[in-house]
């Protein structure tokens, strides 16, 4: 299946693996396709159930070989010359270090865990309108954590102030806890189109997306 258009296509996201195939980081398919090109990383891909590696003119000639027989979930882009299929994982063959092994706390990390829902009202809304509440106010000695801190609507933000969800009357939909893995590649994960990123994620809980 070809995408939309290659700009589109060209800003999916790639699985990339340190030289002992270890999850790392995430990067779009321009990133990817900049490091295969450079002889930096090789693509990995699943055939059969046999992982296959592919330097960049050999992933343009197995893109040339199944071109005809395009299967649903993959995307592909077509040169001047010829169509090539997007990789969903690269290796780098240089680099040795390896994940982290923490979640970082941030903003679009936090508004995924909460799927993008206020936690007072339950409204799903625009990233753009979404906030960050702590449940005990930080003039109250509240923690900036992922135990005291929620998603938020404007609204909600505004209503509750300065109070704690009890004095303004309000209640969480749920407790906030601290995910076990990325929110936001939980969510890629739930994407067909990555099924082959998830035997590499087992113990990746900190890959940056």
């Amino acid at each position: 299946m070809i995408s939309a258009g290659p700009e589109r296509a060209l800003s999916a996201s790639v699985l990339v693996l340190n030289r002992f195939y270890l999850a790392v980081h995430v990067v779009n398919v321009r990133r990817a396709f900049g490091l295969l090109y450079r002889d930096l990383a090789e693509v990995i891909h699943v055939e059969d159930g046999q992982y296959l590696n592919f330097d960049f003119p050999a992933w343009v000639e197995a893109s040339a070989l199944h071109a005809e027989a395009k299967r649903p979930h993959e995307d592909w882009i077509r040169s001047v010359h010829f169509q090539i299929q997007l990789p969903r994982v690269i290796r780098l063959l240089h680099y040795d270090r390896t994940p982290r092994q923490t979640l970082r706390f941030s903003r679009r990390n936090l508004f995924a865990r909460d799927e993008h829902r206020c936690q007072y009202c339950g409204e799903a809304v625009p990233y753009s309108q979404l906030s960050l509440d702590h449940v005990v106010p930080r003039s109250r000695g509240g923690a900036t954590t992922w135990e005291n801190v929620v998603t938020s609507c404007k609204p909600c933000n505004t209503l509750k102030g300065g109070r704690t969800p009890a004095e303004a009357r309000m209640k969480l939909i749920r407790k906030p806890v601290k995910p076990k893995q990325s929110p936001l590649l939980a969510m890629k994960l739930s994407n067909p189109k990555y099924e082959m990123w998830k035997p590499f994620l087992p113990h990746s809980a900190g890959v940056d997306l």
